[in-house]
């Protein structure tokens, strides 16, 4: 049986997508102990080696692009080329595109060669992928994934015009209509005040609710520094951060039975005090 695609996308660029992204696929390997790839798909900004503090990975997505041409490239292949640290658990990464010049020229068979392997080397797979999609990798992403997740924020500017332009014009022309778009707003602690909320968002762009994610200002301090994946693992509250997003995501997979057998105790007072709020 093969894996199931969440696919990540942003309004616009720079607003804390891939943060989004990588939180929810590492609270995800985390809580339930299941293999998730993570595939970086910004073909003209990757920057999640530099979010974990790797400056010059072994393996990126254009290292195993002459597979993906040739066809050779495997789900086995693609695990053993996947990144992971002690503090990721069962979360796989696939390093992005370094070679910036070469991103035009990534076809959609290459990408739907990656996403086949990923399936199959992988319980889930969360693609994070550009804000525009004038590549083959956010369209073959977007529309092949089984959730897709608009990322943004209260700002008018972050998402009045691009979504329309992309997601609502370029979308339909791939079988993909604004409301089978989650829409992630994003509220850090430390902008909590002005902005327009999820009410005004989905009415001005068509897509559908999914939640709302607040975020620490000290994440970014994390993005900068290369530490990522350590702060993730510090103290539980920082990855639980992404719980908005993670746990009604493990509903639709079914897989929220399995963490109540196999996580801890506290994980079992965690999810039951949830479900009481709920």
């Amino acid at each position: 049986m093969s894996g199931r695609l969440a696919a990540f996308t942003g309004s616009t660029p720079n607003i804390g997508t891939s943060l989004t992204a990588f939180g929810t696929a590492y609270r995800i390997a985390a809580l339930t102990g299941r293999n998730v790839g993570f595939l970086c798909l910004n073909l003209k900004s990757a920057k999640t080696h530099l979010y974990l503090g790797v400056d010059k990975p072994d393996v990126t997505l254009d290292g195993v692009r002459p597979e993906l041409r040739a066809g050779t490239l495997t789900g086995e292949k693609l695990k053993r080329y996947a990144f992971r640290t002690p503090k990721s658990g069962g979360l796989h990464v696939l390093f992005g595109n370094l070679s910036r010049d070469q991103a035009e020229y990534y076809e959609p068979n290459d990408m739907r060669q990656l996403l086949t392997a990923s399936r199959e080397a992988f319980d889930l797979t969360i693609a994070d992928v550009s804000a525009y999609w004038d590549n083959a990798a956010t369209i073959c992403a977007m529309r092949e994934a089984d959730e897709r997740f608009l990322v943004t924020t209260g700002s008018l500017s972050h998402f009045q015009e691009d979504i329309q332009r992309w997601s609502g014009q370029i979308g339909p022309q791939f079988g993909m209509s604004p409301e089978q778009f989650q829409l992630v707003l994003l509220r850090s602690n430390y902008r909590s005040t002005g902005g327009f909320g999820m009410k005004e968002i989905r009415k001005e762009t068509g897509c559908a609710q999914f939640t709302e994610l607040k975020l620490l200002e000290s994440v970014h301090l994390q993005l900068d520094s290369g530490r990522l994946d350590e702060w993730l693992s510090s103290e539980e509250k920082h990855a639980a951060a992404f719980d908005a997003i993670a746990e009604p995501l493990l509903g639709r997979l079914n897989w929220s039975a399995r963490i109540q057998k196999t996580s801890s105790p506290w994980m079992r007072r965690l999810i039951m005090h949830r479900r009481r709020k709920s």
